[in-house]
């Protein structure tokens, strides 16, 4: 029930503040199961464009660790499905938690596999995941102004979904199928970037 408040909440404030959000292949979602919905993090406020433009689904997320010591945020965040991770030694949770609420609630997961926003190097934990949950990976990308500036300034922004991914057939997540879920990865999101558009090419900012 909190969610569903939150992501109303979420949805009021992100027309008020920018009002040109374009959420693209919303039909690629599934349906009926639980995923990971992945993406290259290059915003700040780019998840929670990606809960939206996902909804009805209920989503997880991880946060990290220093968040939840303020007991106000503690309670948003708890209420809102994040769990806590700490950045520097994540630790057997961040794998076991995750998976948990993948196999056992009707929560999917939203993740950036590159850690940071500017990384490109796409980890292991994600893959793991989706391996040991029995879930796929649906790929999405967001275009649109990386400055909170831009986005006052009613930039477009667009958020484009990408078909399954389905890794039930790496057989080991070793370093030759972390590269081949790396692969398939990334190409996903490259030809979401090109049908968005075929000229682009992010700048971190």
């Amino acid at each position: 029930m909190f969610y569903r408040f939150i992501r109303v909440v979420a949805r009021v404030v992100l027309f008020i503040v920018n009002g040109n959000a374009h959420y693209e292949n919303r039909e690629a979602l599934p349906q009926d199961e639980n995923y990971i919905l992945v993406a290259p993090h290059r915003t700040w406020w780019e998840p929670v464009h990606m809960a939206v433009g996902a909804s009805p689904k209920k989503f997880s997320f991880m946060a990290k660790e220093e968040l939840f010591k303020n007991p106000i945020l503690r309670y948003i965040l708890v209420h809102a499905n994040a769990f806590p991770v700490k950045r520097d030694n994540p630790g057997p949770s961040a794998i076991k938690t995750p998976v948990k609420l993948l196999k056992d609630t009707d929560l999917s997961l939203i993740m950036f596999p590159s850690g940071t926003r500017h990384s490109t190097a796409l980890k292991g934990g994600m893959a793991l995941i989706a391996k040991m949950a029995k879930v796929k990976i649906v790929p999405c990308v967001y275009q649109g102004p990386l400055t909170f500036k831009g986005v006052l300034k009613r930039k477009r922004i667009t958020v484009r979904f990408g078909e399954a991914i389905d890794i039930s057939d790496i057989k080991k997540m070793d370093k030759d199928g972390l590269a081949e879920v790396e692969t398939r990865l990334q190409g996903a999101f490259d030809q979401l970037d090109t049908e968005i558009d075929p000229n682009f090419k992010y700048e971190p900012k």
